[in-house]
């Protein structure tokens, strides 16, 4: 049983990231078709949706949006590159700023609670260094009860960020992403491109998974 539990997490954890990790690979190849980079497709969807205060920069920590500086970051392969990756990707993080252009809720609750969550997973860290001290403190009155609530606002909190993130990026990918890159991609390369975004899609699907599983291993370890 133990195993089969080992095997499972496995599965969740590691094969989504290899399985986008291929796919990302697969239509990396550069497009002599393609009239622009990633970062050049960024550019002109920003332009083109007056969402002109956001900025397209090169970075070396992977593709995201920053909502506090405003500004969309691709790496040098997604920035430079002319390929259905790179363009599908730019699309994507573009997608992220049109949310925070108008708005979407789901995307500032979770700005909000960046702040919160780091915080919170220090005193994830305090908890497990902790342990056999709690573990001592749980056979005291009350002292089980107070342990449970650290464990669940500190791991809770973060399970509670990778679920809200979910919709977040379905709806960048999906809603926002993907009917702009019709206009922009060849109809026998959208099949890639939607490949691309479920590939990524999937990763943060088990990172949530693997933070609930983690807060859920706390409480029963806490519980026993």
């Amino acid at each position: 049983m133990v195993v089969l539990l080992i095997l499972f997490a496995l599965a969740i954890f590691v094969l989504p990231n290899l399985w986008a990790k291929w796919v990302l690979n697969r239509h990396r190849r550069g497009r002599d078709d393609y009239p622009g980079s990633g970062a050049e497709l960024a550019e002109h969807l920003l332009r083109r949706l007056s969402v002109e205060d956001v900025k397209v920069e090169r970075t070396e920590f992977g593709d995201h949006y920053d909502p506090e500086t405003r500004c969309v970051r691709l790496s040098a392969e997604h920035y430079d590159g002319r390929s259905l990756t790179a363009v599908t990707v730019a699309a994507h993080e573009v997608g992220h700023a049109i949310q925070h252009h108008q708005g979407y809720a789901p995307l500032l609750a979770r700005s909000r609670m960046i702040g919160v969550v780091q915080k919170a997973e220090k005193l994830g860290a305090i908890l497990m260094m902790a342990a056999p001290f709690l573990f001592l403190l749980t056979r005291l009155p009350g002292g089980l009860a107070l342990v449970i609530a650290i464990a669940v606002i500190s791991f809770g909190t973060a399970a509670l960020v990778h679920l809200i993130t979910l919709p977040v990026e379905f709806d960048a990918s999906f809603n926002r992403a993907l009917p702009l890159l019709k206009e922009y991609v060849p109809p026998y390369d959208m099949p890639g491109a939607r490949h691309v975004l479920t590939a990524c899609a999937f990763t943060y699907v088990a990172a949530s998974l693997a933070s609930v599983m983690n807060l859920g291993r706390w409480l029963v370890i806490l519980r026993r």
